[in-house]
């Protein structure tokens, strides 16, 4: 048995591009950015980035090409592949990609109705929990592609 299976949060490196294969299939391709903080040996936080190519077919790749903006938080949940070829100069190349099969945006949602019901933080008001001001997480868009 074996398992390859990627799940990251992050933030969209640039916009998406999305493009169709000659028969016609949708995909969109865009960096995801992670970060990780950790103490070096000296005691002092470093803080490093890793950056993933993202590539999303069929019908999500056209939603994420729509809604996904550079910035954007999101979580990706795929499949690592590498592709392997040749450049002008007949050396070969290689490229790791995750292949998502699930996109889901974390932004907030634009909404113009105001929170969502049982949502006492609305525009204006401060949600007061028992130790004053509450730290009620931001509602997520639930937007899987």
């Amino acid at each position: 048995m074996s398992l390859n299976k990627v799940m990251i949060i992050g933030n969209l490196g640039r916009d998406p591009e999305m493009r169709y294969t000659p028969s016609g299939q949708a995909v969109t391709q865009f960096s995801v950015a992670t970060n990780r903080n950790y103490r070096d040996p000296q005691g002092e936080w470093q803080s490093e980035t890793e950056w993933f190519r993202v590539v999303v077919w069929a019908d999500r790749a056209e939603r994420a090409a729509e809604q996904l903006r550079k910035g954007h938080k999101v979580y990706v949940e795929g499949r690592l592949q590498t592709r392997q070829w040749e450049d002008q100069t007949g050396n070969k190349r290689y490229t790791t990609e995750l292949i998502a099969n699930r996109v889901q945006s974390l932004e907030r949602r634009d909404r113009e109705d105001g929170p969502p019901p049982g949502d006492p933080s609305g525009p204006g008001s401060e949600a007061q929990g028992p130790s004053g001001p509450s730290s009620i997480a931001p509602y997520f868009a639930d937007q899987h592609f």
